[in-house]
């Protein structure tokens, strides 16, 4: 004979209480455990009879935590997907986010334990949102145990998808300049990743403008950090940080000067620019790890770009050899190596001892090269008009001399 035994939706939610609370109370004899464990499920479900869910998540995902290291992964991933659930029988776009915050928060306070799987629960618990605001807190808690445990590989592929995140997000500038850091932070710890730790930690320093001079000052260090990252990056020789709020505040600071300096150099001076800066400041190089001999490698590159910008497309290479201060039998191998670098493209004029360069790299891309581009563009725009109305009047041309031709012979006839 079948017995059916009646059920509801809420059991799920008191078997894992149950679950927990055993494990728990698992060393304290039954005398112990017994009364805790009978006051833990009725508590759980007197919130499930009121539908106080917030309540109800907290007592779950307290338990959890409290047994975490005793459960295997399997029995982890399954008490978190009951409790996730939750937030479906949440009664108010409120109480989405109060319990989004109650589970995640949990979730990530033990980096170090299970890390991979607690970052896949809150990738879970992020699909089961429709709420916007709350699928963003649950992203960033993401991105913090990422960094903590150590397993920033797993949210790295999704940093190609912010642009269209923060459109379903909506999330006002402090919120971005929170995730913009955040993501920066983690794009930090993988030393290949450089170029993209830096656009992001612009994009950070972006969100800042003049109109709060002590929100301003939150960015100094962060500021500092990315001019820093810049100089010492070898495969980095253009950026956009000179301009910005956060970054030009630096240039009157009485700590933070020489930084901001040692950026303009790299950016808009020389090789011989950077000799005197290090003559003077030897010791702020070193302060920030930075190698002089790295330094003076890329200031040689960005030194050869800032000719080939100013030298109407052909460089002696005698100037080469004076800016880049090498040997002359050196020059050539400084050319190829900015062609290498991707810097310029030219042709080496051995006969003639002059680089004829046909395209060369901006330092930096400002209002200035913007003017420039739209000066560029205004000449070829013009140019064309000038192409294409020199080719509709041959046409115009063209077409009147076969009219006359053709109509002689027409003309002709009817005389006969």
């Amino acid at each position: 004979m079948t017995t059916i035994v009646p059920t509801s939706e809420e059991d799920p939610f008191l078997s894992v209480v149950q679950f927990t609370s055993q494990l728990a109370w698992a060393d304290a004899g039954p005398e112990a455990a017994e009364p805790e464990i009978s006051r833990l499920c009725r508590e759980a479900e007197e919130s499930i009879v009121a539908g106080k869910w917030l309540e109800l998540a907290s007592l779950m995902v307290t338990s959890a935590e409290l047994v975490s290291s005793k459960m295997s992964e399997k029995d982890l991933e399954c008490t978190y997907t009951i409790i996730c659930s939750l937030v479906k029988n949440a009664n108010s776009p409120e109480d989405v986010l109060e319990t989004v915050k109650a589970i995640s928060s949990k979730v990530v306070q033990q980096p170090n334990d299970k890390a991979s799987l607690r970052l896949k629960i809150l990738f879970n618990l992020y699909n089961l949102l429709d709420h916007p605001y709350a699928r963003f807190q649950v992203y960033m808690k993401s991105l913090t145990l990422a960094v903590e445990g150590k397993v920033t590989e797993y949210v790295v592929p999704s940093f190609k998808k912010i642009d269209n995140f923060l459109k379903e997000w909506n999330v006002d500038t402090k919120d971005q300049r929170e995730l913009f850091l955040a993501i920066a932070n983690v794009l930090r710890e993988n030393k290949s990743l450089v170029k993209e730790s830096l656009n992001f930690l612009t994009k950070y320093l972006a969100t800042f403008s003049n109109d709060d001079a002590q929100v301003l000052g939150e960015a100094k260090e962060e500021a500092v950090r990315a001019v820093i990252e810049f100089v010492k990056a070898s495969s980095i020789f253009q950026c956009d940080l000179l301009d910005l709020p956060a970054v030009a505040q630096l240039e009157k600071d009485a700590k933070y000067a020489p930084v901001y300096q040692l950026l303009k150099i790299f950016l808009t001076q020389r090789l011989n620019a950077y000799s005197e800066f290090k003559a003077a400041n030897s010791e702020c190089l070193q302060s920030y790890g930075l190698v002089d001999e790295d330094c003076v490698t890329k200031m040689r590159l960005l030194s050869l770009v800032d000719l080939a910008s100013h030298e109407s497309g052909k460089i002696p290479y005698t100037s080469i050899k004076d800016t880049l201060q090498v040997k002359e039998e050196e020059v050539e191998l400084w050319i190829v190596k900015a062609i290498t670098a991707k810097l310029i493209d030219c042709k080496m004029d051995q006969m003639n001892q002059v680089v004829i360069v046909s395209r060369c790299s901006e330092r930096e891309f400002g209002s200035k090269q913007w003017q420039s581009l739209r000066t560029k563009l205004a000449t070829w725009r013009d140019n064309i008009g000038n192409v294409i109305s020199t080719i509709e009047s041959n046409k115009v041309t063209e077409e009147g001399s076969q009219t006359s031709s053709s109509a002689a012979p027409l003309q002709g006839l009817s005389v006969r």
